[in-house]
């Protein structure tokens, strides 16, 4: 008897908490509505009241936030009448459009942005309007391709409109959205795009990139493409490629200097590629390669990349633009072409690292402080440490340790050695000599660092000199006063963001919605 009552009483004590839970969330919400209800009679009266719009601006935050939290089956995402002090709402929730909102259902978390702290918070634009500006994070399980591991974040505002009786909840897209009207207090919609990007998990980037240099086999399961924003065949892929010892972090000063740019805002979707830089330049430019035609066979409707590459990132960029066959190859010397290409059997890894065809989809190169003939340090003192210490993982080192003898000094030019990033930074590599004997049919822009002395043609950035940065015949070059890491100095993000607006000048694409 007393064993049959336990479980009895356990369920309704259960089913009563969950339901006194349930109408203290329904309670709250109607107080919030109510909230929201007399600051947008208040605006619709005065449309200048900022304490109204402060104040419908937080009722609607905070419900957003109570209403998506209360669990599967709660309040978020159906039809609900809700009781305020006196007054009763029909309580409903606006679908998705293609015009500028989104799905509701979309999301699995809802955060506000002003609980999204900033690396760079003078360069978070925002604007004060009607609506709470909010992140949507869409986290589904299992994570769709080219998901960052905590899900995708996008930009939203939420705004409640009311109708006699009637509250509709609409969740809009503010780069794409940016006033309303209908029975919303319209005007201006508040909105803080930076915060869905600021929201990504930080990490610490220069030991992470050190372990990604050395320890290679431990990072090899996160090579692969982001996306930062959700994909929207409007926006031109704009994908980042990180250099030695560092990882997609480094990116995030000039992504936020690009966004500051309302003209370039909307236009252009952000992508990373993140790698372990242990891996001779080849590898990681063969990933690259299978993740770019993976975009090409999900979004064939795409607009052109633009591939933006820093120091080492440049020359793994480069060897998607450009088509190298066992014929390139003989700038080494025939005989030792020949000789490797005897070995390598077709379609294994070497062969695909070495002979490739160049990516139609990749329409502009942005080159950041990039060996293209090497940088000397990879043969000095600091080289030889760095030799020593990295170590490849086996699906990388197998392959080439079956292309012995002359074949590894022909791709590594270190004989008896297995080629690794800084054998592949070498100005004797020979991979460098026939990827820069390659003409780029593209446009391309080199972005220099001379450490501010003024000095080139021979200047360096520290780890690059200009003899090796510099090609011949680029669309643009443009000398910044910076060392090696000069991709997030204003000069360098100054000229990324006119080099923007002149490939928006020669392509067309539909531009997001406008009011």
């Amino acid at each position: 008897m007393i064993s049959s009552c336990v479980p009895h009483a356990g369920t309704d004590s259960l089913r009563t908490g969950t339901e006194a839970r349930r109408q203290s969330h329904e309670a709250r919400a109607g107080q919030l509505l109510d909230i929201a209800f007399e600051s947008a009679a208040e605006l619709r009266r005065n449309a200048a009241d900022d304490a109204a719009r402060l104040r419908y601006n937080k009722a609607v935050a905070d419900l957003v936030v109570l209403m998506s939290g209360t669990g599967e089956g709660g309040l978020w995402n159906r039809p609900v009448t809700l009781t305020g002090a006196g007054r009763s709402y029909q309580m409903s929730f606006a679908g998705g459009s293609r015009y500028g909102a989104w799905d509701p259902g979309r999301f699995t978390r809802l955060v506000p942005a002003s609980a999204v702290p900033s690396e760079f918070p003078a360069s978070r634009h925002s604007n004060a309007g009607i609506g709470a500006a909010m992140v949507g994070i869409h986290a589904p399980d299992p994570l769709p391709p080219f998901y960052p591991p905590d899900g995708i974040a996008a930009p939203v505002t939420a705004v409640v409109g009311f109708e006699a009786s009637k509250a509709t909840l609409t969740l809009l897209d503010p780069v794409r959205i940016h006033a309303i009207g209908n029975h919303e207090p319209g005007g201006v919609i508040a909105a803080d795009p930076m915060a869905a990007l600021d929201w990504y998990r930080k990490e610490p980037a220069w030991w992470n990139g050190l372990m990604g240099a050395i320890h290679v086999s431990k990072y090899m399961s996160d090579t692969g493409l982001y996306m930062l924003q959700p994909y929207d065949p409007r926006r031109i892929p704009l994908i980042f490629v990180h250099g030695l010892i560092s990882t997609p972090q480094m990116w995030r000063q000039v992504i936020h200097g690009i966004e500051n740019d309302p003209s370039l805002r909307g236009r252009y979707q952000y992508w990373v590629f993140r790698y372990p830089t242990g891996n001779p330049p080849g590898y990681s430019a063969l990933r690259l390669r299978e993740e770019l035609i993976k975009i090409g066979d999900q979004h064939p409707d795409s607009p052109g990349y633009v591939l933006v590459g820093h120091s080492m990132g440049g020359i793994v960029s480069r060897m998607q633009a450009i088509t190298v066959t066992r014929k390139s190859w003989d700038i080494i010397g025939s005989r030792k072409a020949e000789t490797f290409f005897s070995i390598v059997k077709p379609g294994s890894v070497g062969d695909r690292a070495t002979t490739y065809q160049a990516n139609p989809k990749v329409s502009r190169l942005i080159f950041i402080c990039t060996p293209h003939r090497g940088s000397k340090m990879a043969i000095g003192t600091f080289g030889e440490l760095c030799k020593r210490l990295i170590a490849l993982p086996a699906d990388v080192s197998g392959p080439l340790l079956g292309t012995a003898g002359n074949a590894i000094a022909i791709v590594s030019g270190a004989p008896g050695r297995l080629p690794n990033s800084i054998t592949g930074l070498s100005p004797e590599s020979p991979t460098l000599k026939v990827v820069d004997s390659v003409p780029l049919n593209i446009p391309h822009h080199s972005i220099i660092g001379d450490r501010g002395r003024g000095d080139s043609p021979d200047s360096s950035d520290g780890v690059v000199e200009y003899w090796s940065s510099h090609i011949p015949g680029a669309d643009s070059e443009r000398i910044v006063p910076g060392p090696h890491g000069s991709h997030a100095v204003p000069e360098a993000i100054d000229e990324m963001r006119r080099i923007l607006h002149l490939h928006l000048g020669t392509i067309h694409t539909r531009h997001p919605a406008k009011p």
